[in-house]
């Protein structure tokens, strides 16, 4: 796994196993949880591009080493009173993360590699790019987290039918259906793009608005998800961001904005 943070504040995480076309096996596992712990702590960070290096975002799971030794059952293990399982937490944890999550997908994205993408906040795909819930080939069914992410994008109908059939859709289907953002011939420049573009706005205002979405978006209550509403515009109205803001755009100047403490 690799991270660069740029002068931004925007962060290129990139899965770098290119031989196995980025197929998750323990190491990456650990990898990703240590990351997105990492990427959460950061308070430089104010967007994130994930992408996989070589021809691929993501494969799923590397069914050659996870299948011995009990390797896929223990990704099943939750730590104490957790929420969420260990792999359940690779797709979930991006959640955690307070800046804003690009996926840039080429290649193959199936299974795992899917739900991983389906954590991210906006997603960005190759025309051709293959995508797959691919679980019920392996007798399965999805369980790292998409229960909680698929209902955000799609119908009912809609995710039943890819779950049960496992059929491979391209890119330019998925934003079709909903599950890609946008479809790009170079889905990581355009991903940076994005990223830079977010990095320039306050960083206080993207992640309150981040974490209004999150909390509220499917199933809140009205009184709870109006209560949010005012809960952080009263924090961001009169800060230093707010402020900077409002004082960038009347004097039509690049905001200069501060680091979330």
């Amino acid at each position: 796994m690799l991270v660069d943070v740029d002068d931004a504040g925007v962060a290129t995480v990139t899965l770098n196993r290119a031989d196995k076309h980025n197929a998750l096996d323990s190491a990456m596992f650990d990898a990703l949880l240590d990351v997105t712990g990492t990427l959460a702590a950061d308070r430089r960070v104010r967007a994130v591009v994930l992408h996989g290096a070589g021809k691929s975002f993501c494969s799923g799971l590397d069914l050659s080493s996870l299948g011995s030794g009990g390797g896929a059952r223990s990704l099943l293990d939750r730590e104490g009173d957790a929420l969420a399982n260990h792999a359940q937490r690779v797709s979930l944890d991006w959640g955690r993360v307070r800046a804003p999550v690009i996926v840039a997908i080429t290649g193959n994205c199936f299974g795992g590699g899917l739900q991983i993408a389906l954590g991210a906040d906006i997603r960005y795909a190759t025309p051709d790019a293959r995508m797959s819930i691919m679980e019920v080939k392996w007798g399965l069914v999805p369980d790292m987290g998409i229960t909680q992410t698929l209902p955000r994008l799609v119908p009912l109908d809609v995710a039943k039918e890819l779950t049960f059939t496992g059929r491979i859709i391209t890119g330019s289907e998925a934003h079709d259906l909903g599950l890609v953002t946008h479809v790009a011939d170079d889905p990581l420049a355009a991903a940076q793009e994005l990223a830079r573009e977010i990095a320039s706005k306050s960083p206080h205002a993207v992640q309150a608005a981040k974490r209004l979405y999150d909390e509220t978006w499917a199933g809140a209550e009205p009184a709870a998800a109006l209560m949010l509403e005012s809960t952080l515009q009263v924090d961001l109205m009169g800060s230093p961001n707010q402020l900077e803001a409002v004082y960038a755009g009347m004097a039509r100047r690049e905001a200069n904005f501060s680091d979330p403490d």
